[in-house]
């Protein structure tokens, strides 16, 4: 078996060695120039680091073994990698018999030049939530902080005083009907929009608590233009999936939706900035193959 072993920014080579227990295996470092290269991916790292390898992960359609290395690590935790321990034991059970490889959805952001997509735009692909509003602007100041405060709430260190920062924003999201008709479901002023492919973000924040990677859904999460202190208020709840009850909280799933803003606004996702609105976001049942503990 060919295996290949990428590394995310500040994640020593040396947190292979552990998974190196077959010696009959041949070991490449870095992303494989094409897939009759490998047989199976590793990949260190967190959100980002996903994120940034996505399109060739899809592309090579090769299984991928997620390893939590970064500072937020949604995604291995929607996976059931929460820690290295979880990896190496569905890394053992891969080499073993290779009967844990799973298919999952995708996200995926195309931006619009009006109403048309534009052209040529190449899928850009996303693993945990993609978001407007307050979460882009978190996530911009969040990434400039060192990678330990990152990894040790400094999203959430970030977020409290960008709550009485934030000014609600107009944003129209349009959902598409099985005909390819666009429905308006809601225009209002906005205090974050996040399309979720997993239940959590920012470190653990279950901003879609219901959120599954195989019901090729996306699961909408619109907070409306709440006072500072309401939001400020509620921001615990969101670690519990709570704040679904709150007033001014809209909640639904959908496999396609465009977004829309009067002036343009940034899209995060995965913690990366992406592109700006107006966009289209949708779902990609089955992009990618992963292994599962």
């Amino acid at each position: 078996m060919r295996a290949a072993a990428i590394f995310g920014l500040g994640c020593p080579p040396k947190k292979l060695k552990p998974f190196q227990i077959d010696q009959s295996i041949d070991w490449r470092i870095g992303m494989p120039a094409a897939a009759h290269q490998a047989d199976v991916i590793l990949l260190f790292g967190g959100d980002g680091t996903i994120h940034r390898h996505l399109s060739q992960l899809v592309k090579f359609g090769l299984p991928v073994l997620i390893v939590p290395a970064g500072s937020g690590n949604d995604f291995a935790r929607a996976l059931g990698m929460r820690r290295l321990r979880d990896s190496l034991a569905s890394w053992r059970r891969f080499c073993a018999g290779q009967d844990n490889v799973r298919l999952i959805d995708l996200g995926v952001i195309t931006e619009l030049a009006g109403t048309t997509p534009a052209p040529q735009e190449r899928p850009r692909y996303f693993c945990s939530v993609a978001g407007v509003g307050l979460d882009g602007e978190v996530a911009s100041r969040a990434n400039v902080l060192p990678r330990w405060l990152r990894g040790h709430g400094g999203y959430a260190l970030t977020l409290l005083p960008t709550i009485f920062r934030f000014a609600p924003i107009p944003v129209k999201i349009s959902t598409a009907d099985a005909m390819g008709a666009w429905t308006v479901r809601t225009d209002q002023h906005t205090i974050l929009a996040a399309f979720a492919n997993t239940p959590t973000y920012g470190g653990g924040m279950k901003i879609a608590p219901r959120a599954r990677m195989d019901d090729g859904q996306l699961d909408v999460c619109v907070i409306g233009g709440l006072d500072p202190f309401k939001l400020f208020c509620m921001f615990p709840t969101v670690y519990s999936g709570r704040h679904l009850n709150i007033r001014g909280v809209e909640y639904f799933q959908q496999s396609r939706l465009r977004v829309e803003t009067e002036t343009p606004l940034d899209v995060y996702a995965d913690g990366e900035f992406v592109c700006r609105t107006p966009v289209e976001v949708s779902v990609q049942p089955g992009a990618l193959k992963v292994l599962t503990p």
